[in-house]
């Protein structure tokens, strides 16, 4: 069994669902999500990311990212379209420390690899502050950034360790 850790920011499309189910051909698959909405604190940085990415509409959009129960509802959902793939899927929202939870869950597990799977986030990935490049430095696995797109896109790949 083929274990990954899956850290996601808002429920996975169809497409990313495809993508990440597909990645390790017929292995079986066994995910744990971490889902951090990335909420009130950060945005400033999410605005700068639209406006880089040319999305003016939903950079001075607030409140789009689901949090409360609606994180509950959107980490229910992806966990239902993995399992519907034939993957064992098992997660939880994240509140805080992100990155520090991670390292954890990938010791206990004893994961193959963590997969970042966001939007982009130019201004952090600029820093090496986004979660993949923190991630590398802790966790001891392969870190493979995608990032997510619309459900008629399919994820591109950021560049991985």
């Amino acid at each position: 069994m083929f274990t990954s850790v899956l850290m996601i920011e808002k429920p996975l499309t169809p497409a990313d669902v495809e993508f990440v189910s597909t990645l390790h051909g017929d292995d079986p698959t066994s995910f744990v999500v971490l889902m951090q909405p990335r909420g009130k604190q950060d945005i400033l940085l999410r605005a700068i990311d639209d406006v880089a990415l040319g999305e003016f509409d939903d950079a001075v959009r607030e409140g789009a990212e689901p949090s409360g129960p609606l994180a509950d509802r959107a980490l229910s959902q992806t966990l239902a379209a993995l399992r519907a793939k034939g993957a064992e899927a098992i997660g939880q929202v994240v509140e805080e420390h992100p990155i520090d939870l991670l390292k954890s869950v990938v010791e206990q597990t004893k994961a193959d690899e963590v997969i970042v799977l966001t939007t982009p986030h130019f201004v952090e990935e600029f820093f090496h502050r986004d979660w993949a490049s923190r991630a590398r430095h802790k966790v001891g696995v392969p870190v493979l950034k995608l990032f997510s797109h619309a459900a008629d896109d399919r994820p591109q790949d950021a560049g991985g360790s």
